[in-house]
């Protein structure tokens, strides 16, 4: 539950992964500020790195000074593709700068230097890590040189069509490739969490360069804001993976309406959670061609939880004792959620369970965690088993996990699928493994949501490759 899901199987936030922060040492010990030296300023941009266990991140405070005096600040994570996060309270008195990002519930206390470097500590949820600023003249670019840049060599056309209830409208992007058609097309589906049409997220937009890639091929990619999010209208808030299913067949109800799609060549291609309504869809619809699932889950949600806490704290260094500590506290939570409907006495009862486990975790970032651990989505997923729904799956299916996916750990959860394909009858399915790659399906090094934003690949070229071949070969065409 300290962290619930992550990178695109969720929505766990940024700040979880990333920062570690704290207050002020005792005895702080600096020369002061000669008295007659004018009082410096500290409007600017500042950079800074934090080494959290080991795992270094870049953070950026963006300062500036009205002209009455007043100060103002917002937050960057440049490696985890966090920008502009708002610092609630700014102050900086006689050379001691204090910052409270109430957002991520962390805190920056320092005091200028001689040289004008802030030298301080930055406190999280209890935890301490000193961090020294330097003043930079701009913030740093993010290298990411897979995203496409127009012009493009295909049609792209912005999209509105019904959602999968009353009163939501899905908002999205139709990419045509040039020539004549009917093509095939796929429509693309998002982790969980506030994803826009690309996926973007940690700096990276996935699905617009997936997009761009099978475009390139003779294949029409539609991919859309989800529900509730950016141009798409709809109650995030209430919606589970059932209301996000109907959305991806409302969407391919809008893909066999265009006369440039062949409607029996139409696929769904589900990232991470996504993967779940694009095995729901093909159960339900005979226009479900083929699926592809991305870093899909094979097993119960409740249990995909547990293994993803032990999977990524060992990967960051815990200790055998600690992951079986963190991984009892989640069953303690999930245990809570399932068996207590009321969301108020759940409420109070998790709030009791990290109160114990964890009694640094307070004000926003408790709220935050039992917000998601009562939402709708939440309870629907942890008592989601996939296994029955692939099981109904008959059309061929193409099954890919990163070998250092942490997130949704392969080889339990293909191996998974391809039973439940196999117990099902379904024979046309290929099911694979990819070294290397993350949950994301970039080439990384630990596989840890840390590294999502560092790594300046947005997704592998091999499994772009894979998963074009295999689509025109559903189809039956060649690509250009």
């Amino acid at each position: 539950m300290r962290k619930g899901w992550c990178g695109s199987l969720g929505a766990v936030a940024w700040i979880g992964i990333l920062l570690s922060f704290a207050a002020p040492s005792a005895g702080w010990a600096q020369e002061a500020v000669p008295a007659l030296a004018p009082p410096p300023s500290v409007a600017g941009i500042w950079e800074g790195v934090l080494d959290a266990g080991g795992q270094k991140l870049r953070v950026l405070f963006h300062i500036t000074e009205s002209p009455s005096g007043g100060l103002s600040a917002t937050m960057d994570s440049p490696d985890q593709g966090a920008t502009g996060i708002p610092v609630s309270g700014v102050s900086f008195e006689k050379g001691e700068l204090h910052l409270s990002v109430e957002q991520a519930g962390g805190s920056y206390f320092a005091k200028m230097a001689k040289n004008g470097t802030l030298e301080g500590t930055w406190s999280q949820n209890g935890a301490v890590l000193p961090l020294i600023l330097h003043r930079v003249q701009s913030a740093p670019l993010i290298a990411r040189p897979q995203e496409p840049k127009p012009p493009f060599p295909y049609q792209v056309r912005e999209v509105t069509y019904p959602g999968g209830a009353p009163g939501v409208t899905l908002a999205g992007t139709l990419t045509l490739p040039e020539g004549k058609g009917p093509f095939p097309a796929v429509l693309l589906l998002a982790g969980s969490g506030p994803l826009d049409r690309d996926e973007a997220l940690f700096g990276h937009k996935p699905f617009l360069v997936i997009s761009d890639a099978l475009t390139r091929r003779g294949i029409a990619v539609l991919r859309f804001d989800k529900r509730g999010v950016g141009q798409s209208t709809g109650d995030r808030a209430k919606a589970t993976d059932d209301d996000y299913t109907k959305d991806a067949l409302a969407g391919l109800a809008f893909l066999k309406s265009q006369k440039e799609v062949n409607p029996k060549a139409m696929g769904l291609i589900g990232h991470s959670e996504g993967a779940i309504e694009a095995v729901k869809a093909a159960g339900r619809s005979s226009d479900v061609a083929f699926i592809v699932l991305l870093g899909g889950p094979g097993l119960p949600g409740g249990q995909l939880l547990e293994d993803q806490i032990a999977a990524m704290d060992k990967a960051a260094g815990a200790t055998p004792e600690q992951v079986a500590q963190a991984v009892a506290v989640e069953k303690q939570i999930l245990s809570a959620v399932q068996n207590q409907p009321d969301d108020a006495k759940v409420s109070a009862e998790i709030r009791k369970i990290l109160g114990k486990a964890q009694p640094e975790l307070k004000g926003q970032a408790l709220d935050r965690q039992v917000q998601m651990a009562t939402s709708p989505w939440f309870r629907q997923f942890i008592g989601y088993d996939p296994r029955p729904d692939i099981e109904k799956v008959k059309c061929p299916v193409l099954a890919l996990g990163g070998e250092k996916d942490l997130q949704v750990p392969a080889v339990e959860n293909l191996l998974a699928i391809r039973a439940a394909l196999q117990k099902g009858g379904n024979q046309r399915y290929v099911v694979k493994m990819l070294p290397g790659l993350n949950h994301l399906f970039q080439e990384a090094s630990t596989g840890l949501p840390s590294e999502y934003g560092r790594i300046e690949q947005t997704f592998s070229p091999q499994a772009l490759k894979l998963i074009g071949d295999w689509i025109l070969q559903q189809a039956g065409v060649k690509g250009p």
